[in-house]
């Protein structure tokens, strides 16, 4: 039997994640876990990001995966290298193949308008908080600078659904305009709830802007490095097909309903599992 990929989040927002390998990898069979009973995590200290991590990685490398994705921006940005010190398997975050999607976005669009742009990153406090984006991209250039926003109400808002309409979008709004005041030409969504939240946050940031703003998704990205990583040889590759497996450890029902929004089909049946 082949070896599924774990991912897990503290709710339902790396099902983002979830989507996009499943585009990526259509071989691949998939345990996911979301926290819901601790969501969110965004406003917990390190420590406490860390020892849920912990808890979330237990579960998932019980299950026997061969690889772990970190579906959270808040864990990559603490924990991840934490998990790969302590785990003998291939641990992959967001942050990374995000930074490396949001430094390519900037050098495009700054040929483009003849001039720098920064990466603005919209974000939980606790991403924000650990300069977790700004390290990963100046490892990769010296001449982009970042600038970051917490969104603290977003994570709330798509939790329960509520993607549409004029309250998301005066949330949005609020949040975009400190980072297109201070220069961001591209706006990497740190946090893998905000993607739900995409056509608002493109919209409101044009209108701001006055011409598009690029926007990174780290979903995408992650899913990217995961693939180059089976294609190297450095994860085993699966052979039977989509297989999603979800875990939650409170309020499967309400998950079940939302996640299909997540994953762009009907979800899978969610069990709840205790920590």
């Amino acid at each position: 039997m082949t070896a599924p990929l774990g991912v897990f989040d503290s709710g339902l927002g790396g099902l983002t994640v979830v989507h996009a390998l499943t585009e990526a990898l259509p071989s691949e069979p998939i345990v996911y876990l979301g926290d819901t009973a601790r969501v969110p995590y965004g406003t917990r200290s390190a420590e406490t990001v860390v020892r849920y991590a912990r808890g979330c990685a237990g579960v998932l490398t019980a299950r026997g995966v061969k690889a772990l994705v970190i579906a959270c921006n808040t864990v990559s940005a603490v924990a991840v290298e934490i998990l790969r010190a302590e785990l003998d398997l291939p641990v992959i975050g967001v942050v990374e193949p995000g930074a490396r999607a949001a430094v390519a976005a900037a050098e495009a669009e700054t040929a483009r308008r003849g001039h720098p742009v920064k990466i603005g990153v919209l974000g939980t406090q606790g991403t924000i908080n650990s300069g977790a984006y700004p390290r990963a991209v100046s490892q990769l250039s010296t001449r982009l600078e970042v600038v970051g926003q917490a969104a603290p109400l977003l994570v709330p808002l798509v939790e329960e659904g509520w993607i549409e309409g004029q309250v998301p979008e005066l949330a949005v709004r609020r949040y975009l305009e400190p980072l297109l005041a201070q220069g961001a030409g591209v706006l990497v969504l740190g946090c893998t709830h905000y993607p739900l939240l995409a056509p608002i946050i493109a919209r409101v940031a044009e209108e701001l802007a006055g011409h598009p703003v690029p926007i990174v998704d780290s979903a995408h990205a992650t899913a990217t490095e995961v693939a180059q990583l089976i294609a190297a040889g450095r994860i085993a590759p699966g052979s039977v097909g989509p297989r999603l497996e979800v875990l939650v450890t409170d309020r499967p029902r309400s998950f079940a309903e939302v996640a299909s929004l997540f994953l762009g089909e009907r979800a899978p049946e969610v069990t709840q599992i205790d920590l």
